[in-house]
C-alpha cells in the first residue's frame, strides 16, 4: 500500500511537470497550420521546414507532441504507416515487452520522437495545438534536494495518508526550437 500511494504521488508530480513544459512550449511565436485544418504529413513536414530553416538542427533530440487525432491521421498515411519508414513501431509486438507496456505510444519516423499526450491544449476542437520542438528549445528544473515525499499512517485518526513536494519549474529556451502546429481534430472529438 505504501508503494502504490508514492506511486500515486509521483503521477501526480509527473502531471504537473507536464503541464509547465506544455504551458511553456504553448508560448512559442514560431506556428503552422490553422484552426480548421485538418492534420496530415504535410502540416508536419511545414514544422520542419520551419525548425530546419530556422538552423535548428533535425538530429535525434527532436519530439512532436501531439494530440491523439493528429497520431490518428498520420497513421492513414501511406508515408507513415509504412514500416519501412518507421524506426519504433508501437504496434510491433516484439517492441511491446514489459518495459513498453509502461510507457506511451510512440513513434520514430522522420528522425522525431512523435508521442501523443492526451492534455495537450485545445484537445477535441478545431484549434488543437501539437508542439515539434528541439530538446535544447525547452528547458525544466527540479530541486531533487528539497524533495519531499512523505508516506505514513496515523493510528489515532486512522488514515493513511502520502504527501509529495517539490520545486520545480520550465522554461521555453529557443523559441526557434519550438513549432506549435494547430489543426482540426473535431472530427474525432
Amino acid at each position: 500500500q505504501r508503494s502504490a500511494m508514492q506511486m500515486t504521488t509521483m503521477a501526480v508530480i509527473n502531471r504537473k511537470i507536464d503541464d509547465q513544459i506544455i504551458t511553456e512550449l504553448n508560448a512559442g511565436s514560431v506556428t503552422v497550420g490553422g484552426t480548421g485544418i485538418v492534420p496530415d504529413v504535410s502540416l508536419f513536414q511545414n514544422g520542419r521546414v520551419k525548425i530546419s530553416n530556422a538552423s535548428v538542427p533535425w538530429d535525434s533530440n527532436i519530439t512532436f507532441l501531439c494530440q491523439p487525432s493528429f497520431i490518428a491521421y498520420l497513421e492513414q498515411a501511406p508515408e507513415f504507416a509504412n514500416a519501412n519508414y518507421v524506426d519504433i513501431k508501437p504496434y510491433n509486438s516484439e517492441e511491446n515487452t514489459a518495459s513498453w507496456r509502461d510507457r506511451p505510444l510512440a513513434y520514430r519516423w522522420r528522425n522525431a520522437l512523435i508521442i501523443e499526450h492526451p492534455n495537450l491544449p485545445g484537445k477535441g476542437t478545431t484549434a488543437e495545438k501539437s508542439f515539434l520542438f528541439h530538446k535544447s528549445a525547452i528547458g525544466h528544473a527540479v530541486e531533487t534536494n528539497g524533495m519531499e515525499t512523505a508516506v505514513g499512517y496515523n493510528s489515532e485518526q486512522a488514515y493513511s495518508y502520502a504527501r509529495a513536494s517539490i520545486m520545480m519549474g520550465a522554461k521555453l529556451m529557443q523559441s526557434a526550437g519550438d513549432v506549435i502546429v494547430t489543426s482540426d481534430g473535431s472530427a474525432y472529438a
